[in-house]
């Protein structure tokens, strides 16, 4: 059995989707091993809904690694990273193509909050090219935010270089309120908003405010931030954000709760670090 067969055979896998979450989260975690192995975690911090999933235990499965780094850099280049990418694949038995993401026109449109400087490289198998990772790695990005280092033990033991929960918490809700949709709404952020509020998480507000005037030159307060926050839940369809979700957890009974109504007073136990 290979490293890569021994990670994916601790998952249950019944249904395609089961399988597909499966074998993103063992590519994720073998990434991870390979930036780590390379130094990449020196200069960069990970966040974003894998982080959350892979280190905090949210229970769904999340498509893509976020990256940003500690310092701004503009001459930073991720390509330096990819031959321990590609090897640690090698050493758990897979092979991988990494291709640099070209950006459709519909990018800034689908992703607002992504400036335009964001590197995007997909990591892909050789036999099964539909199978891939999405790497984005923010060269210029809003600071105020602290790390943490946690640990992970396959394929082997190493650290990764971490948001801390509240800075985690403030990336969460910038993308829920400005994260521009055209044919999808990605009801994976509601799902690790309400997360947040059921673990006592408090908000890190002053990075939110910095992202938010890096990203939309807006300043907000937290009486602006809790009122555009819930005109952004109550203008949603809410079968639209189940719909999305569904793919990525184990038990769909657990959104019958959802509701505008749940969400606004979510909203309402958000706590202020």
């Amino acid at each position: 059995m290979t490293i890569f067969e021994q990670m994916l055979s601790k998952y249950e896998m019944k249904t395609k989707d089961q399988k597909r979450n499966a074998t993103h989260e063992v590519m994720q975690e073998i990434a991870l091993a390979g930036l780590s192995r390379g130094g990449f975690f020196d200069k960069a911090a990970f966040y974003g809904g894998t982080c959350l999933r892979i280190f905090h235990n949210l229970p769904r499965f999340s498509e893509d690694m976020d990256f940003s780094l500690i310092r701004k850099d503009e001459e930073f280049d991720l390509e330096n990273y990819f031959p321990s990418i590609i090897d640690e694949f090698k050493a758990s038995g897979r092979d991988v193509v990494i291709n640099k993401k070209e950006k459709k026109a519909e990018t800034k449109v689908e992703s607002a909050f992504l400036k335009d400087n964001t590197i995007i490289y997909d990591v892909k198998f050789n036999t099964e090219k539909d199978l891939k990772i999405k790497i984005e790695v923010d060269i210029d990005p809003p600071l105020g935010f602290t790390t943490e280092q946690k640990l992970i033990l396959m394929p082997f033991s190493f650290m990764t270089n971490c948001f801390t929960l509240p800075d985690l918490y403030a990336g969460k809700m910038h993308a829920l309120l400005f994260r521009k949709w055209k044919t999808r709404i990605k009801g994976r952020d509601w799902y690790d908003f309400q997360w947040y509020v059921k673990n006592n998480v408090p908000l890190n507000f002053s990075h939110l405010q910095i992202r938010t005037k890096e990203f939309n030159d807006m300043n907000i307060d937290k009486e602006s931030f809790l009122t555009m926050l819930k005109e952004r839940l109550s203008s949603t369809d809410i079968n639209k954000v189940k719909q999305d979700v569904i793919p990525f957890i184990q038990n769909p009974k657990e959104l019958d709760i959802w509701s505008i109504d749940y969400f606004l007073l979510l909203a309402d136990r958000i706590k202020f670090l």
